[in-house]
C-alpha cells in the first residue's frame, strides 16, 4: 500500500551549525490495512518522513507511492501538493476549527473538495455522521468544538481525517496532548477504529507503550535511519541492537565476555558479578565481548541464601510500589539491576537478595552493535 524508498531529507545549517540530515536513505513498506508506528526519540526524524509523505516537507531524494500512485520521486520530478495526495492526517494539536460546530469540523475536507469532487449536501451529511458514529460522537454534531473534551477533540479530528475515506491515515502523535488515563483509553479506542475501518495507517511516536499497544509492525529510529523493523513482540524480545533494546522498555544491560558455547545455542557468559547464560543465533568465539540484555521482569529476586556457593547476590538499594507489581533496585558489585515482580514480595532497602534469571530470558549483543 505504502512504498518509502530511499528517503532522504537534509536541512541547511546555520552560520555555527552545519546541515541537519533529517532523514537519512530510508525505506520502508506499509502493508494494506496496517498500522505501521515510527518510533524513536525527539530528533530522530521520525515526524520528517510523515511529513514527507503528507507532502508537507519536499524530500531531497527518494520516493514515495501509496497504492501504486506516486506522490514523489527525485528521479522523475514528481512532487504532488499536500492537497492533491488524498491522504488523511490528524496532527498533535488536533487543529480544531474554533469557530464551527462538530459537524462544519468534520464537513470541511468535503465543502472544499473540488468542485468536480465535490459531494451534494445530502451525501455531505450522510459521510459526517457516519463517520461521527465511527468515533462515538454521534448525537455531538451541533456543539461548538470547543466545548468538547480533549479525548472528544482527538476523536472529532480522527472523524474529519476519516470523512472522505483516504486510502491512508498519518498520524503525529495525536495521543500526546492527552492526561495519563484517557490516553490509555484511547490507545484502544483507536485500535478498535483502525481494526474496525480497516484503514492503512502510519503513527508517529515516542512512546514505546503506545507503539506497543497499537502497532502491527514498528520501526525504530535513530538519526534519521532506522535500526529495527519488526512486529512488536520481536522489537521487544529480540532487539538488534543496545540501542533499541535500551530505548524499548526497560532493559538491564550487563557487559561481559562469551566464555564458551553451551546447548540450543545458548552461550555461557562472563560477567563481573558471576556467569550466566544467554542466547545468540549465530556463532561467536570465545572471549567476544558481548552485552548482555535483561528485562527487569525476568530478574527473579528472593532473600539471600547463605548455603548457596554461586549466584548472585546485590543489596536493595530502592523500592518502588507500582500497583500490579513492585521494582526493586538492586546493587550488585558496581552493576545497578533493576527486576519487577510480584507486589507480594517487597524486599526493603538495605536486604540482601539472591538474584536469578528466567530460563531463555537472557539475550547477547555483540558489544560493536
Amino acid at each position: 500500500m505504502l512504498n518509502v524508498s530511499n528517503l532522504a531529507k537534509t536541512y541547511p545549517g546555520s552560520k555555527h551549525n552545519g546541515a541537519v540530515v533529517a532523514v537519512d536513505d530510508v525505506s520502508f513498506e506499509v502493508p494494506e490495512g496496517t498500522l505501521f508506528t515510527l518510533l524513536g526519540p525527539s530528533g530522530c526524524g521520525k515526524t520528517t518522513a510523515l511529513r514527507c509523505v503528507a507532502g508537507l516537507e519536499q524530500p531531497d531524494g527518494g520516493e514515495i507511492a501509496v497504492a501504486g500512485r506516486l506522490l514523489f520521486s527525485s528521479e522523475r520530478g514528481i512532487c504532488l501538493p499536500a492537497n492533491a495526495r488524498g491522504l488523511g492526517m490528524v496532527f498533535q494539536s488536533y487543529a480544531i476549527w474554533p469557530h464551527m460546530n462538530v459537524f462544519d469540523n468534520v464537513a470541511f475536507p468535503l465543502a472544499v473538495a473540488p468542485r468536480r469532487q465535490r459531494r451534494s449536501k445530502p451525501q455531505i451529511k450522510e459521510h459526517v455522521e457516519r463517520a461521527l458514529a465511527l468515533v462515538r460522537l454521534d448525537g455531538l454534531s451541533d456543539r461548538p468544538a470547543t466545548d468538547l473534551s480533549g479525548g472528544q477533540q482527538q476523536r472529532l479530528a480522527l472523524a474529519r481525517a476519516l470523512v472522505s475515506e483516504p486510502p491512508l491515515l498519518l498520524l503525529d502523535e495525536p495521543l500526546s496532548n492527552l492526561d495519563a488515563k484517557l490516553r490509555e483509553e484511547m490507545r484502544f479506542e483507536l485500535k478498535r477504529l483502525q481494526h474496525e475501518v480497516g484503514i492503512t495507517t502510519v503513527f508517529v511516536t515516542h512512546d514505546q507503550a503506545e507503539a506497543l499497544v497499537l502497532s502491527d509492525a514498528i520501526a525504530v529510529m535513530q538519526r534519521g535511519r532506522m535500526e529495527q523493523v519488526g512486529s512488536p513482540r520481536e522489537i521487544y524480545q529480540q532487539p538488534a541492537s543496545r540501542f533499541v533494546a535500551d530505548f524499548i522498555g526497560a532493559a538491564n544491560l550487563i557487559e561481559g565476555r562469551v566464555e564458551q558455547r553451551a546447548a540450543d545455542g545458548l552461550y555461557t557468559v562472563e560477567a563481573p558479578a558471576g556467569a550466566l547464560l544467554a542466547a545468540f543465533p549465530a556463532e561467536l568465539a570465545a572471549g567476544t565481548g558481548v552485552t548482555v540484555v535483561v528485562r527487569p521482569e525476568h530478574v527473579l529476586v528472593r532473600p539471600a541464601d547463605p548455603s548457596a556457593a554461586n549466584g548472585w547476590r546485590g543489596i536493595v538499594s530502592a523500592q518502588a510500589f507500582l500497583g500490579d507489581s513492585v521494582e526493586h533496585v538492586i546493587q550488585v558489585g558496581e552493576l545497578e539491576l533493576r527486576a519487577r515482580g510480584s507486589p507480594a514480595l517487597a524486599v526493603p532497602p538495605g536486604a540482601e537478595v539472591s538474584l536469578s534469571f528466567a530460563d531463555g530470558s537472557c539475550l547477547l549483543l555483540p558489544v560493536q552493535s
